[in-house]
Order: structure tokens, then C-alpha cells, then sequence
């Protein structure tokens, strides 16, 4: 299982960025997926997340700027994110709830992407 987010960068507070997160997983075996965050000295924590019937789910401090979405046929999830601050300055992670076929379901991690916004 691999999976590859990109999209982060330096963007000036206000703007926005796209996170995308590729992945080589079968969409029978997902149960969901998440956007996460950790900021420096910060614990990692969750951003916004989505199952695999398309339930959305977001932190306060996204809710109304960001937005998840997934294209199955492409296998991408997105993070759009609007109207940034620099509190959202982080480095962002892709995460993918598997159903392992066995009656149990894990998370596999991608590697980060670092959003940095300036003032």
C-alpha cells in the first residue's frame, strides 16, 4: 500500500492550497479516509475525514474553509483549503482506514506534505 500526498507549500494567509493524496488501493477494501495535521510541538490531530459512502467529517478549525473529497476513478482524495491562517501551518498527512477482509480494519500513513502560511 502506498500513498503519496502532495500539494503542500508557501501560501500568504488568506489563500488557498489543494492537497492531493494518490494511492494504489483497491476501493472495495476502504472504509474511509483522513487529512491530518502536526504542527510543531503540537500532537498530530485530525483535519477532516471521509468514509467510503461519502460521510464527511470536520474539525471546528476547518469546518467552512476546507473541504475533503475523493475521485475513486483516479484514485485521489483531496483537502481543499480556503481562507488559510497561519495556525494551519503544518505538516499534513493522508491517512486511509483499510478493512483487512479478516474482521478487523488498520490505518496506513503517507508521508507528510508542509503547508506554511504566512502572515
Amino acid at each position: 500500500v502506498q500513498l503519496q500526498a502532495s500539494g503542500g507549500g508557501l501560501v500568504q494567509a488568506g489563500g488557498s492550497l489543494r492537497l492531493s493524496c494518490a494511492h494504489s488501493i483497491s476501493p472495495l477494501t476502504i472504509n474511509g479516509w483522513g487529512w491530518y495535521r502536526q504542527a510543531p510541538g503540537k500532537q498530530r490531530e485530525m483535519v477532516a475525514t471521509i468514509t467510503s459512502g461519502g460521510a464527511t467529517k470536520y474539525a471546528d478549525s476547518a469546518n467552512g474553509r476546507f473541504t475533503i473529497s475523493r475521485v475513486n476513478a483516479i484514485n485521489t482524495v483531496y483537502l481543499q483549503m480556503n481562507s488559510l491562517k497561519p495556525e494551519d501551518t503544518a505538516v499534513y498527512y493522508c491517512n486511509v482506514d483499510l478493512n483487512s477482509g479478516l474482521g478487523y480494519s488498520y490505518d496506513v500513513w503517507g508521508l507528510g506534505t508542509q503547508v506554511t502560511v504566512s502572515a
